[in-house]
């Protein structure tokens, strides 16, 4: 299956934790959702990493990977505070669309650290998802 695929999977996800997320949110702290969240998603992701048999490579792993993998988490964990807490208190769509803006980001600190090329194909796009995400704050 194209990665296009799992990605478009992925969005559709995301979009589901804003709107579940809102309305868990009501009444509640955005820390202490946040920490239940991740609680949730770790023995989640636990038992699905267990019955596919997927700890069996865990030996395999570099000292930087592991590094950066746990470099990961915690940029996850900060992006999950902050995305909650604007969740808490800004509109859905709004705090969503800025959120996308790991797009752009993620275009310039890849082609910075990783050598990815920037084409006027994906500068357009980015233009375009910046444009956006202004569009709905505005």
């Amino acid at each position: 299956m194209h990665w296009s695929v799992y990605a478009l999977g992925a969005a559709v996800s995301a979009a589901l934790v804003s709107i579940f997320a809102k309305i868990g949110l009501k009444g509640v702290d955005s820390t202490l959702a946040t920490t239940i969240r991740s609680i949730v998603m770790a023995a989640f992701l636990v038992v699905v990493a267990l019955s596919l048999g997927k700890f069996s490579g865990a030996s395999s792993l570099s000292n930087k990977a592991i590094l950066f993998i746990i470099l990961s988490g915690i940029a996850g964990a900060v992006s999950w505070l902050f995305g909650f807490y604007a969740l808490k208190i800004g509109p859905t769509a709004g705090v969503s669309a800025v959120d996308r803006l790991s797009v752009v980001f993620t275009l310039v600190l890849a082609a910075l650290f990783l050598g990815e090329a920037i084409t006027w194909k994906t500068a357009l796009g980015g233009l375009f998802v910046a444009i956006g995400a202004m569009l709905f704050v505005l």
